[in-house]
């Protein structure tokens, strides 16, 4: 039986998980391969730390260079996390010829195109389907599973923290910040949360879902981002009564852009004939029917919707050891067997197949909305905010006006038709001047997966 060595850099939580998943299961994966996985080397920052997993201290190095320039490591699986080392890392791998497996979605979303494309200069391959939803082999489907389709949309429940904050405050009622505060205590969110919460971690994984289904690279910074903070227990309330569930979700979808308004970069793409995609991370009500409003707790779940296959879901445990490391196992198995079979690029790690593509921007993407408005409770105030609407061409599909006692300040929720962004942006900046509004509006957009 052939033997194939690998080094691993980085010896916490995901690279320990390796070492221990090797260990369990390394004779189950040799009998399906023919294939021998071997662990050569680790590299660790600091080789007093505690570990959860113990690492024969023969195999520990606080060199990483080390690791990738020794010839008998043949792969080698970055699982330190950051984006300045890492990427050293890995070109360092890649120039060499060595195939590199990493679970670094911020190192792929700030430096993939470059990445790739020393990968392709060096017929080296890059293996990253730890980077995204964990243990669901979602790049693996859209490498692979789902070659022969056009992805027409994709939504992703990408960020476990987020989706068991909002689980949490459904099922109990409670704040936002409450809630969050437990999360960090039971080890689901970090200490310093903005990374999840803002919405930014969603970000890192659905630009690079996008960039893979429509070949071409998408740049961070033209994906919309918004995070769960402005969600109240209110918001989650009334969503309930008509009939939704609120979660953050990473939007994908192949667009027109809207017809009025265009930008001058819409333009200009339009004459070039260039695709347009939405790429987009923003909580969205979900109408309870649709399967992602089930997707509770910590797990993750990502819909396709291919031109060829229709709609299919992926589901399960998008973070923690066991899932990572089970996602990094899967790719250390494709690039053992590439080895084994003498094909360093049997399916390349990214090819682009649009020669120009368009990220919308956000002011042309269309939805419904839900408004959430503060107000003071007196005749003619629905009227004057149903006419501002309708000024920017918004029609009001329904309306929740618990009741009051006038001149007190209530709740009043409004659900519209479909409308720009950019309308509802300038509709609201109107609103918000109305002397009986008592608070910023709230605006969250409706998803109905049409």
């Amino acid at each position: 039986m052939q033997h194939i060595n690998i080094g691993i850099i980085g010896g916490g939580t995901v690279g320990g998980g390796v070492y221990q998943a090797l260990q369990r299961n390394g004779a189950l994966i040799a009998s399906r391969l023919g294939v021998q996985i071997n662990v050569a080397k680790v590299a660790v920052r600091d080789l007093k730390k505690v570990r959860n997993v113990t690492i024969p201290s023969q195999l520990v190095t606080t060199d990483w260079r080390s690791v990738v320039n020794d010839s008998n490591v043949h792969i080698v699986a970055e699982l330190m996390g950051g984006t300045t080392t890492a990427k050293e890392v890995v070109l360092a791998a890649l120039k060499r010829g060595k195939p590199v497996v990493t679970a670094n979605k911020a190192l792929l979303s700030a430096h993939g195109e470059e990445l790739f494309e020393a990968a392709n200069q060096n017929c080296a391959n890059l293996y990253y389907e730890a980077s995204v939803a964990g243990g669901i082999p979602i790049i693996k489907v859209l490498r692979e599973g789902l070659v022969g389709n056009q992805i027409t949309r994709l939504y992703g429940i990408v960020n476990g923290t987020c989706n068991y904050i909002l689980t949490r405050m459904k099922l109990e009622g409670g704040d936002f910040g409450d809630i969050l505060a437990d999360a960090q205590r039971l080890g689901y969110a970090e200490a310093e949360p903005s990374l999840d919460v803002d919405g930014h971690d969603a970000a890192h994984k659905t630009g690079i879902l996008a960039s893979l289904a429509h070949g071409f690279w998408v740049n961070p910074k033209q994906i919309y981002v918004e995070g769960i903070r402005p969600i109240s227990k209110l918001d989650i309330l009334f969503a309930t009564q008509l009939g939704y569930t609120i979660k953050l979700l990473g939007i994908v979808k192949a667009t027109e852009p809207v017809a009025a308004k265009k930008s001058k970069a819409t333009r200009k793409s339009k004459i070039k004939n260039r695709k347009s995609i939405q790429v987009s991370v923003y909580p969205v009500l979900i109408p309870n029917a649709h399967v992602l409003a089930s997707v509770n707790h910590v797990f993750n779940a990502v819909l396709l919707r291919g031109d060829v296959v229709g709609d299919t879901l992926y589901y399960g445990r998008g973070a923690g050891q066991d899932a990572t490391a089970s996602a990094v196992l899967s790719d250390l198995a494709d690039a053992a067997l590439d080895l084994k079979c003498k094909v360093k690029n049997r399916v390349p790690p990214f090819v682009p197949h649009e020669r120009a593509g368009n990220v919308l921007p956000i002011a042309e993407a269309v939805s419904r909305y839900y408004l959430r408005l503060s107000v003071i409770d007196k005749p003619g105030t629905l009227a004057r905010v149903a006419a501002i609407l309708a000024e920017s061409k918004i029609g009001i599909s329904s309306v929740i006006q618990p009741e009051g006692h006038e001149g007190e300040s209530v709740p009043l929720i409004l659900m519209t038709h479909d409308a720009s962004n950019a309308a509802m942006t300038k509709a609201l900046a109107k609103i918000r001047k109305m002397p009986v509004i008592k608070a910023p509006p709230v605006m969250i957009r409706v998803e109905n997966f049409d």
